[in-house]
């Protein structure tokens, strides 16, 4: 079985490379699916609940035969909001997801300044983005999260 421990790496990819963002894309991937299980057999509405922590929302948006759009997001208590409200789009065959954007309106200045990146820094906004989704899903995979 293939994990993120096994991935090989290549001693060409610097940080902020475009060869290193297709392994953060590979990446992300691997924790999707041992967050959530086959893309292709997700129901449209999933919740997961960890005792201490907010529920985690995952939506899907869109599906192809060889893609799948998800929006996550922990849906705040007592409010209407979801943060960080991550869209990300699997590749199943090319076995990578890309983080394509962050909340609408986000309330938090670290999320509101990813946002607000212009088109000349898409790059480093990409970089940010999907470093932003894989550290999350590190961070629910530890706290025991489990949407499939």
């Amino acid at each position: 079985m293939l994990t993120e421990a096994t991935l090989p790496v290549s001693w060409r990819a610097k940080p902020r490379s475009f060869v290193a963002l297709m392994g953060l894309y590979e990446s992300n991937y691997l924790r999707l699916l041992r967050l959530c299980g086959d893309p292709q057999a997700l129901p449209a509405l999933r919740l997961a609940l960890v005792e201490g922590d907010c529920p985690l929302q995952l939506t899907v948006a869109a599906r192809t035969p060889y893609t799948t759009e998800l929006e996550l997001t922990y849906v705040m208590p007592d409010t209407d909001e979801h943060l960080p409200d991550l869209r990300v789009k699997l590749y199943s065959d090319a076995r990578m997801a890309e983080a394509l954007s962050c909340a609408n309106q986000p309330l938090h200045p670290a999320l509101r300044a990813l946002h607000l990146a212009t088109a000349a820094e898409q790059f480093d906004q990409r970089w940010r983005l999907n470093v932003l989704l894989n550290k999350w899903l590190e961070y629910l995979l530890d706290r025991g999260y489990q949407l499939s």
